[in-house]
C-alpha cells in the first residue's frame, strides 16, 4: 500500500499536490478538468495535505492554490446529484466532512494564504475566504451562488459573517451574486490583487515576510487567540487574552525578540 505522503519535498496525490520549498508549504487544488471542484475525495485529500503541512516542521506558512483556469467552482455537480440519494444522516456526516476541511483551515497553526488565479464560487468562495489572506489576479469573480440552486451556503457563512460582518455577509449570501475581484476587496473578502505575472512573486514576497520577520509561536497563539475570543463575553475575553499574554511572556520565541531588541540586533525567525 502506498502511503499517502512519502518522505520528500514534493508528492502528488490524485487531486491535491503537496510540496516544501523555503519553508512554505504548498497546497494545490488539482482537478482542472472539473474546474476543481470539491468532492468527497477531494475533501478528503486537501484534510490530510493541510493536516501534513500543520505537523510538517519544514513549514511555517501555507499557501493555497489551484492548478488550471479556475480557483475552485464549488460542489461537484455529479456529487451534487449523488446528495440527492443520501439520507438525512449521510448528509449530515457529508456536511461534517467539509465543515471539518474549513474549521482545520481556520484553526491552522500556521498562517494560511490564498493564492487565487481563477473564480472562486460557493464552495471555492468559502475556502478561498476561510484563509488568513487572500491574494487574487483581478479577473477572478467571486460569489456564493448557493441560494440561486435551491441550496444554502451554510458551513461557509460562519466563517464569512465573523470576517466581513452581517451588512456585507447578507449581500454576498443572499444575492448569490458574482463579484469582481476589486468589488470582493472593497468588501474584505481578500486582501491584495496582483496580476497574472506577479501574483506568485507577491505571494511569495508575502510569505518570506512574515516567515523572516515574525515569531511563528506568536502569530501561532495570535490566531488562536482571534478565533476564540469572539464568542466570549468582554470579561471573559479579556480573562482569556490576559493569560494567553501570561504564557507568551514566558515562551523562548518572546525571550529571544525581546533580548534581540534590547542589544539592538535583527531577528532572523
Amino acid at each position: 500500500m502506498v502511503p499517502l505522503f512519502w518522505n520528500v519535498n514534493y508528492k502528488k496525490m490524485s487531486m491535491v499536490e503537496y510540496s516544501v520549498s523555503d519553508r512554505i508549504g504548498f497546497i494545490t487544488l488539482n482537478r482542472p478538468d472539473k474546474r476543481n471542484a470539491l468532492s468527497f475525495e477531494m475533501v478528503t485529500e486537501l484534510k490530510a495535505a493541510f493536516a501534513k503541512a500543520e505537523s510538517d516542521e519544514r513549514v511555517k506558512v501555507i499557501v493555497l492554490k489551484a492548478n488550471g483556469e479556475s480557483f475552485c467552482a464549488g460542489a461537484d455537480l455529479a456529487y451534487l446529484q449523488q446528495l440527492q440519494q443520501n439520507s438525512f444522516e449521510e448528509n449530515l456526516a457529508d456536511s461534517s466532512h467539509l465543515k471539518e476541511l474549513f474549521l482545520s483551515i481556520y484553526m491552522a497553526n500556521k498562517v494560511v494564504i490564498a493564492q487565487v488565479e481563477g473564480h472562486a464560487i460557493a464552495g471555492g468562495c468559502g475556502l478561498a475566504a476561510v484563509c488568513d489572506f487572500v491574494f487574487s489576479i483581478p479577473e477572478a469573480k467571486f460569489g456564493y451562488t448557493e441560494v440561486k440552486i435551491g441550496f444554502i451556503p451554510a458551513i461557509v457563512m460562519v466563517f464569512l459573517l465573523r470576517k466581513v460582518g452581517e451588512r456585507i455577509g447578507k449581500e454576498l449570501l443572499l444575492t448569490g451574486d458574482l463579484y469582481t475581484a476589486e468589488e470582493t476587496k472593497q468588501m474584505g473578502v481578500i486582501n491584495f490583487i496582483s496580476n497574472t505575472q506577479q501574483i506568485e512573486s507577491d505571494v511569495l514576497m508575502f510569505a518570506e515576510k512574515l516567515i523572516s520577520g515574525n515569531s511563528g509561536n506568536s502569530m501561532k497563539v495570535t490566531k488562536q487567540t482571534i478565533s476564540e475570543i469572539q464568542s466570549m463575553k468582554l470579561e471573559d475575553a479579556l480573562d482569556f487574552a490576559a493569560q494567553k499574554n501570561a504564557e507568551v511572556r514566558a515562551s523562548d520565541d518572546c525571550k529571544k525578540g525581546i533580548a534581540a531588541f534590547l542589544s539592538k540586533e535583527k531577528i532572523m525567525w
